[in-house]
């Protein structure tokens, strides 16, 4: 009699071969958090307040484009820069958009002039990427309010 009840409680002690998934959907949903918090904080260059208009957006490129900014004050930045926050002048931006666009001949270049920024600020910047050997040169707007 021994026996069978020391063969019932083995069969009664099988192993649960599951995998718990919990600790794999606390990681995700962090990381899901993570990636939201970040998402707005990657804008490239500088807060600029574009000009509104009708356009065609560009399309999606494998790299990102180099934007060339001038802000309300016509102080130029480069986001390619070491630090894409910080003015650079103009000689400087011409270089290192030449030196760039040597390296990655495809990469789209856009200059993103503010609103409030006499016009021949802007006009100056397109020179300065004209002067480094590029073709075509893109203007960032944005699209104007639905209903407008």
């Amino acid at each position: 009699m021994g026996a069978s009840v020391s063969g019932r409680g083995r069969r009664g002690r099988r192993s649960v071969a599951e995998i718990n998934v919990v600790p794999y959907i606390d990681v995700m949903l962090v990381l899901l958090i993570i990636f939201m918090v970040t998402a707005p904080m990657l804008q490239q260059g500088i807060e600029v307040e574009t000009p509104k208009t009708a356009s065609e957006t560009l399309s999606s490129e494998k790299e990102p484009p180099v934007v060339v900014s001038v802000d309300k004050d016509g102080i130029f930045y480069l986001n390619i820069a070491d630090n894409p926050n910080a003015a650079m002048q103009p000689e400087q931006i011409q270089a290192r958009v030449a030196a760039y666009r040597q390296l990655n001949p495809g990469v789209p270049v856009l200059v993103k002039g503010d609103a409030s920024v006499p016009y021949a600020k802007v006009i100056e910047a397109m020179a300065l990427v004209k002067n480094a050997g590029v073709d075509k040169v893109g203007l960032v707007t944005e699209s104007p309010p639905k209903g407008k």
